[in-house]
């Protein structure tokens, strides 16, 4: 197994830290492989412009999809982005790691997808949902929360971890043709006992070890949609 961490957390002390240090270990022993980004220790750059470029197609005008096109034709993206991308290639298991912040990911992180997933490259050419380009590939959350479980379900103040993480899960991971994998939360790490956290760890490193037979999350098929619109069944 080829295991791709993008990590987004600035303390490497973390438990979001410990948790991709403990799986990466794990994964190595198991003889898999692995690749982590951490973004913040390589100090990527979350804003997108004609920076992600090494040339362009129309000097005067800024359309980010045109250029991307163009990039991906060419072969001129910046080095640190066609090393991300060539990442995404190399994996068949893609883990985003992250602390919850106002209910999204944290802007580097989404900076990091809105760079790496370009047209041509991660969706384009009707690639996209289970006809996407990494279609066969997996994907999954693995997040840190600073409440209890309860507030995140739908019944709680934040409703439920399904209907915040609905703009990653549909709408990046798998609109990329990305296979799905339900998150793994961890619950206020600040607030639990030494034992809980250790639970935490060991729970996470069975999950990602056999991630390909963990539960999955609903995408829709292109075969039910007229263009983007449900056909009447």
């Amino acid at each position: 197994m080829r295991v791709f961490i993008v990590h987004a957390h600035h303390e490497p002390k973390s438990f979001n830290g410990a948790l991709t240090r403990t799986v990466t270990d794990a994964l190595t022993i198991a003889g898999h492989d692995v690749q982590v980004s951490d973004l913040y220790a390589m100090q990527f750059d979350p804003v997108s412009d004609r920076r992600n470029f090494r040339s362009v197609s129309n000097g005067d005008y800024l359309k980010q999809q045109s250029e991307e096109t163009y990039a991906s034709e060419h072969d001129s993206y910046v080095t640190e982005l066609q090393l991300e991308m060539d990442k995404l290639v190399w994996c068949d298991t893609l883990i985003f790691q992250f602390p919850l912040w106002w209910l999204g990911m944290p802007a580097i992180l989404k900076g990091w997808v809105d760079r790496v997933f370009a047209v041509g490259r991660a969706y384009g050419g009707g690639r996209y949902l289970n006809g996407g380009v990494f279609s066969g590939k997996r994907a999954m959350c693995s997040m840190t929360v600073g409440g209890s479980q309860p507030a995140y379900t739908e019944r709680g103040i934040y409703d439920s971890v399904a209907t915040i993480l609905h703009p990653i899960h549909r709408g990046i991971l798998g609109f990329a043709g990305f296979t799905v994998v339900e998150p793994f939360v961890v619950y206020a790490p600040a607030r639990i006992s030494q034992e809980e956290r250790a639970d935490y760890l060991a729970r996470y490193v069975e999950r990602v070890l056999n991630i390909e037979s963990a539960p999955t999350i609903a995408i829709p098929n292109l075969a039910d949609y007229d263009g983007f619109v449900r056909r009447t069944i």
